[in-house]
């Protein structure tokens, strides 16, 4: 589901114009809609009911508070990568976030970061390399602690993906080939503080078929056998996260579909499940709204020259990412039955649609067809949850934009536009 929708010819998010919004908070604004990303756990939640699963929503695709407290509520565990996100996770603990579900990734966890998720007791930790383990060991020797721990293994199973987002292939910085897995086991099992009980693996982000996922869980059933067979207790298979959200209309698969594919594989090696979805369920849950600027011609291009810029939204100039542009108010006629690249109509323009940053890298979309806007008119970039705001940053001394929840027929604004004082305020 994605309760953004044109009524009337008005884009709506939920039941709220999101115009409405854009008076009250100004432009560039983030807009979420609660209904869609608590629809899209479930969905998963419901999907993988079958097997033991625990769901940990990976808070680097959308990390704001407000919503992290909506998913813990909804029974959500979490993904982490830094202390900065096992922090986000802690404040949204009071709505019942469960620390024993935050899964912690990552290459480069420091000392005090590993030392602070021991402290919290959390589930797991994904091990990237043999030196990461050691130093986990020898912390929680020396400080009492003891933990859980996956290793990350690498498949080596390409898909495809941009170049930046694919991570389950062995010439990446992530995880260990999968053929030094059992000795890993066999030099660390037992060590008497960290119960190495399970295997991560992650291929990356964007899928858009659940044949590469049920071809890795296939490539590493049999690793699991061996290590069981040499006494090695393996009772959970992390299968990170990467499944894709649909920047397009109707181009990847549902969470019933990836299940049908891997849960079958699961309950017959009676594995756990540790899942790590995060654009799946946020992308689709968040809008950016922003505002006309000027029209300019370029030689033989058209410009849109909107108020956010690259430091608001990078994904398209760093991935070469595509979201669905269009206006927020247009003529019924103009109304888009689905939101694709080549989403062409009588009276469209083809236009390059960018931003203020002083930058030649700063666009949202190129030679794409859309309805003729003016000064001042709202355009909204769809699919924009995951690895948006997320992503943001003051270049160019930009203050950073608002975020807003719709639920139902009311928002709320949660977290306010920076301003030039917030900026500069660590300086002083």
């Amino acid at each position: 589901m994605d309760s953004f929708v044109y009524k009337n010819g008005k884009l709506f998010a939920e039941g709220v114009d999101v115009e409405t919004i854009a008076n009250e908070v100004g432009t560039p604004v983030y807009i979420y809609s609660k209904a869609t990303f608590l629809d899209h756990l479930k969905k998963i939640q419901t999907a993988y009911a079958e097997i033991d699963t625990t769901i940990c929503y990976a808070i680097k695709a959308c990390g704001n508070i407000t919503i992290l407290k909506h998913l813990a509520e909804a029974g959500s565990g979490f993904d982490i990568v830094s202390g900065g996100e096992l922090f986000r996770a802690q404040q949204a603990g009071a709505a019942g976030a469960d620390m024993s579900k935050i899964v912690y990734a990552g290459v480069g966890k420091t000392d005090k970061e590993i030392l602070e998720a021991l402290d919290t007791g959390i589930g797991y930790f994904n091990i990237e390399s043999e030196p990461e383990l050691e130093n986990l060991i020898a912390l929680c020797k020396k400080h009492g602690h003891t933990t859980k721990a996956a290793l990350r293994v690498n498949p080596d199973i390409k898909y495809d993906s941009h170049k930046h987002i694919t991570t389950g292939v062995k010439e990446t910085k992530f995880g260990v080939d999968i053929e030094r897995a059992q000795k890993v086991f066999a030099k660390y099992d037992n060590n008497g503080v960290v119960e190495m009980s399970a295997i991560h693996v992650h291929l990356g982000s964007g899928g858009k078929t659940i044949e590469p996922y049920v071809n890795y869980v296939k490539k590493v059933l049999p690793l699991v056998e061996a290590l069981r067979s040499r006494g090695h207790t393996i009772d959970a298979l992390d299968l990170g996260g990467g499944y894709g959200a649909d920047y397009q209309s109707d181009t990847v698969p549902s969470a019933a579909d990836y299940a049908a594919g891997i849960v079958p594989l699961l309950r017959a090696a009676k594995l756990k499940l540790i899942l790590e979805p995060g654009k799946s369920i946020i992308a689709n849950a968040g809008i950016m709204l922003t505002r006309t600027v000027f029209k300019k011609i370029g030689g033989e291009k058209t410009f849109v020259i909107v108020d956010a810029g690259m430091n608001d939204l990078i994904r398209p100039c760093l991935y070469e990412a595509f979201h669905f542009i269009w206006p927020a108010a247009v003529d019924e006629k103009f109304v888009p039955e689905k939101r694709v690249k080549d989403l062409t109509m009588p009276g469209t323009e083809v236009v390059d649609i960018v931003g203020p940053i002083c930058e030649g890298t700063d666009y949202f979309a190129k030679d794409r067809a859309m309805p003729t806007v003016r000064r001042g008119d709202l355009v909204a970039v769809f699919t924009a949850g995951a690895y948006g705001y997320t992503m943001a940053s003051n270049y160019n001394a930009r203050p950073m934009c608002p975020e807003v929840l719709v639920d139902g027929n009311k928002f709320e604004v949660i977290r306010r536009r920076q301003t030039y004082e917030d900026m500069i305020a660590l300086e002083k």
